[in-house]
């Protein structure tokens, strides 16, 4: 009798274990399914800029996807999560940014033929390590009335400018790339020379934001001044009577080449994704990164932002195509303009630039 008892309280203890491990297997197989439908993005672009096309991909794959905002210390956060890292896709605004989560350690490479399609290839990794989503240019703002029809950088140090270029600071990103193209393509004693000569020529001091230029070249504080393209489509696409629209309307867009003959292009900055090194969600986050290059998606970049799209064939917003049209972008590897960044900013100190 004792015998039946403990095989019959054996039996039901084996079977409790087994409705157990069934139990927790459902569980796991819910939360890998929960997490299978997730990519995880930490972007320092505002959320809001790239949301509705987050929405769209979501809409189509039914992948959710989760937005960490990081404003500041983007690599030394993903470094300090290691393996941990909820992080699937890591996305900036500038080059220089992005090239320093590869040189960090915190991507991995991805071969996808339809980013490589889509994406030329001084434009992304040759590893396949970071790529462009969207561009934007950095052109010249004159005043609308200026006989001008082209212009090379190297003429901004020209004495003829002098007391009427405007110009933010030397030491934003935005501009130490420019310098640091300089440097690749004219070497760093004529960016020097260069970088003298702009600072001769300026109005006022090298400060503010790229839509203070069209501020003051509208106040008469200085005639020309170097700006991103996409700010233009915000300025113009302002409601009338806005200081923005004002501000927008008193200017025309000029985009410079280098006097590099070779070149023939204009300095392009970029907006642009990683996969990272630990991602949870590796196949979800190459899928993201697909959609972004596709062609609904680079629409979506040119009408929310005013950017350039990176795919070829995709339409401009109307008041960029308008104001600024088609960039025939300077052909230089953005890696190889990357490896003068340094000496880009120790050269803006050196002159005093921002002083």
């Amino acid at each position: 009798m004792a015998l039946t008892t403990t095989l019959g309280l054996d039996m039901k203890h084996r079977f409790s274990f087994a409705l157990t491990v069934a139990a927790l297997a459902a569980t796991a197989a819910v939360s890998a399914q929960a997490a299978a439908d997730e990519v995880t993005v930490y972007t320092t672009r505002e959320p809001a800029l790239i949301q509705p096309l987050l929405a769209a991909f979501t809409a189509q794959s039914k992948i959710k996807v989760n937005t960490v905002f990081v404003k500041d210390g983007l690599l030394e956060r993903v470094k300090a999560e290691g393996e941990r890292s909820p992080a699937d896709v890591l996305m900036t605004v500038d080059a220089g940014n992005l090239l320093d989560l590869v040189e960090g350690g915190v991507t991995q490479p991805v071969k996808s033929a339809v980013l490589e399609s889509a994406i030329p290839a001084n434009l992304r990794g040759a590893d396949g390590s970071w790529y462009t989503l969207s561009m934007r240019a950095r052109v010249l703002y004159a005043e609308k009335n200026l006989p001008l029809k082209s212009f090379r950088y190297e003429d901004l140090a020209d004495p003829k400018w002098k007391g009427k270029v405007c110009i933010r600071a030397g030491q934003h990103p935005y501009n130490t790339a420019l310098v640091a193209a300089m440097i690749a393509h004219d070497g760093e004693a004529k960016t020097e020379q260069w970088l003298r000569g702009v600072k001769n020529n300026l109005a006022r001091k090298a400060t503010g934001g790229d839509r203070d230029v069209a501020r003051d070249i509208l106040g008469g504080i200085c005639d020309i001044g170097l700006a991103n393209t996409y700010y233009v489509g915000h300025m113009k696409a302002s409601k009338e009577g806005t200081d923005a629209r004002k501000w927008g309307d008193a200017i025309k867009v000029i985009k410079p080449t280098f006097a590099n003959e070779k070149s023939g292009g204009t300095h392009v900055n970029i907006s642009g994704a990683s996969v990272a090194k630990n991602a949870p969600q590796r196949a979800n986050a190459v899928k993201l990164l697909e959609f972004l290059v596709s062609e609904p998606a680079q629409n979506m970049y040119a009408q929310a932002n005013y950017e350039h799209p990176v795919r070829k064939g995709v339409a401009l917003d109307p008041v960029v195509a308008q104001s600024i049209g088609e960039l025939k972008i300077d052909p230089l590897p953005l890696t190889e303009i990357a490896k003068h960044r340094k000496q880009a900013s120790a050269l803006v100190d050196k002159v005093g630039f921002d002083r």
